[in-house]
């Protein structure tokens, strides 16, 4: 069984715990952790773990909102964690004392039942990757931090079941919001962010590929609303809009099952 909860996602902090059991084998992947441990561990607390029972984790790429905590919990709780190149150059190569694994785009990664696989976003970042991930049966794609879908995104994403996407803003939100014009081109340009738009479209390009549950992630909370997200969704995907899950920035999602 696969399962999933945010414990956090936006630009307060973004951190999602996947879990894989398989007969008596059960792995926990952490992907990003931009947080302070205290919170984190605060947090896993509610969700029902401790930081100990992560078994890996997974950085998507440099920015404060992701990385976080990542080398003080990897070391205190000595956990392999997986991160590009570009990634680790733009953090400035840290001694992990062992930890590091790098991770490439394509190259399958296992956390014992679970595995895992990296690809390549467009995104203001060094060298940023997303996944995909599966137990064997369901498969789960987390798609955060993108300026737009490419075809290479696209194909790795196809197939999945269940995707965790970002729905950064609305446009016409972003487009009447206080931000400086510097700040506006960024986030809606092809390096920065989603809208909500463009998620619903990609969205609905992976129905026939089977997908059938959708977490809209990484809202603005400036430039954005739950109920636009969740809206922008159900119409591309004709489903009533109580079946879009929303993972907020303070209390992300309840635990689901992929």
């Amino acid at each position: 069984m696969l399962k999933f909860k945010s414990l956090g996602s936006g630009s307060s902090g973004n951190a999602t715990v996947i879990q894989a059991r398989c007969g008596t084998q059960m792995a926990h992947l952490l992907v990003d952790c931009g947080l302070g441990i205290k919170e984190l561990d605060k947090r896993l607390a509610a969700a029902g773990m401790l930081a100990d029972q992560v078994d890996a984790i997974f950085i998507t790429h440099e920015h404060g909102d992701h990385i976080g905590c990542a080398r003080q919990l990897a070391v205190r709780e000595r956990i392999p964690v997986w991160m590009s190149t570009g990634t680790y150059d733009a953090i400035g190569r840290p001694d992990f004392e062992g930890l590091l694994r790098l991770a490439c785009d394509g190259e399958e990664i296992d956390v014992g039942p679970l595995r895992v696989r990296p690809f390549t976003v467009p995104h203001d970042a060094r060298e940023p990757l997303q996944l995909s991930c599966t137990d064997g049966d369901a498969r789960l794609g987390v798609l955060t931090d993108l300026g737009h879908v490419s075809p290479h995104v696209q194909q790795h994403l196809e197939g999945c079941g269940t995707l965790v996407l970002e729905c950064n803003h609305d446009e016409q939100m972003l487009l009447a919001s206080t931000y400086p014009p510097f700040l506006k081109r960024r986030v809606g340009g092809g390096w920065g962010h989603l809208a909500n738009s463009a998620s619903a479209a990609l969205a609905r390009s992976l129905l026939p590929g089977g997908l059938k549950q959708v977490v809209a992630a990484h809202l603005s909370e400036q430039n954005n609303t739950p109920a636009l997200a969740r809206q922008a969704l159900a119409d591309a995907l004709a489903w009533p809009a109580e079946e879009i899950h929303v993972a907020s920035g303070p209390q992300g999602s309840e635990w689901l099952v992929a």
